[in-house]
């Protein structure tokens, strides 16, 4: 039995829930990765996976062998990297993600990370934060953007490196299109905002719980006119319709092409949500990771976060 390979099955399994689709992410057939499994039972003289007709969970044991093959694996990828890689010249997968709002965020430092070392290959995911905090507990996740007052208040121990407050706008259609780009337009109180259709993210997303509470302070609890969980919904239901929503400013430096759209600055009340970068604390730290913390403390990646992300001007 190929130890390490069984290992990476069972988180496999663990993240896709379906042995099918688990076995397809690991290309291979599905009663290989079953007698993997099995054959890590025998291993170990527990059973593991509680088996019905479908997947049912893991056992007790079966969760004791999850966390340590999340640790294998994790070990494994960082001796590879370290092995693979020089001072100067690192390699490797650096798996990060970022909430739905914090994408462009992490999408310009991936784009960043991989034009100064070409060795790295970013994996850039989007998660909700619940996600996040998963990733980073169970060490599938490297590095993650997200809301890090939110996430220094769980129980995993994270490094975290404070990037920007987020500012919030009402986007809605120009009366006429800027000669440019996107213009920012006067501030707009929370209370008027809540007046029009909204398309919003969808409730388990933090970012909508930030919007219900300003909305809620405001008075003006107020049920969206559309729901989703796509950001490129939030802008394309604007563009199309006659909706309005309420983004972050790194979503609206993202759209600031758009000419037949403007941003208005919310106010009373004044939101202002810090946003960051986090890892656990802890682990070894990875060649590809140690590579994308230094870049955070560099004046380039810093440029980047003060045109694109906090309070914008026109």
């Amino acid at each position: 039995m190929n130890l390490l390979a069984a290992m990476r099955y069972l988180v496999s399994l663990d993240e896709h829930r379906h042995f099918g689709r688990a076995a397809q992410a690991c290309h291979i057939t599905q009663p290989a990765l079953s007698n993997a499994l099995r054959a890590l039972e025998d291993e170990f003289g527990v059973v593991i996976v509680q088996r019905a007709r479908t997947y049912a969970g893991l056992t007790h044991e079966g969760e004791a062998v999850l966390a340590t093959a999340q640790r294998m694996l994790r070990d494994n990828e960082v001796l590879r990297q370290e092995l693979r890689s020089t001072e100067a010249a690192p390699r490797g997968r650096l798996r990060m993600a970022a909430t739905p709002t914090a994408i462009p965020m992490l999408s310009r430092f991936a784009a960043l990370l991989q034009a100064q070392h070409p060795g790295i290959l970013p994996v850039v995911l989007s998660m909700s934060s619940r996600e996040l905090e998963q990733g980073l507990e169970d060490l599938s996740l490297d590095l993650a953007v997200g809301y890090s007052e939110r996430m220094q208040a769980k129980e995993v121990k994270l490094r975290s490196w404070q990037q920007c407050n987020e500012h919030y706008y009402l986007l809605r259609r120009a009366s006429t299109p800027a000669p440019d780009r996107m213009r920012i337009g006067e501030p707009m109180r929370w209370r008027d905002a809540g007046q029009l259709p909204l398309c919003l993210l969808t409730t388990d997303m933090h970012n909508r719980f930030i919007i219900d509470e300003a909305l809620r302070e405001a008075g003006v609890p107020t049920p969206p006119a559309i729901e989703t969980n796509s950001v490129l919904t939030l802008v394309l239901s604007v563009l199309s319709g006659e909706v309005c929503s309420v983004l972050p400013s790194a979503m609206v430096a993202a759209a600031r092409s758009e000419r037949s759209l403007e941003a208005l600055p919310l106010v009373a009340p004044e939101v202002r949500t810090p946003i960051g970068f986090m890892t656990q604390r802890g682990p070894r730290v990875s060649r590809a990771l140690e590579a994308a913390l230094v870049l955070l403390d560099l004046p380039q990646w810093r440029d980047h976060v003060t045109e694109y992300c906090g309070e914008l001007r026109d």
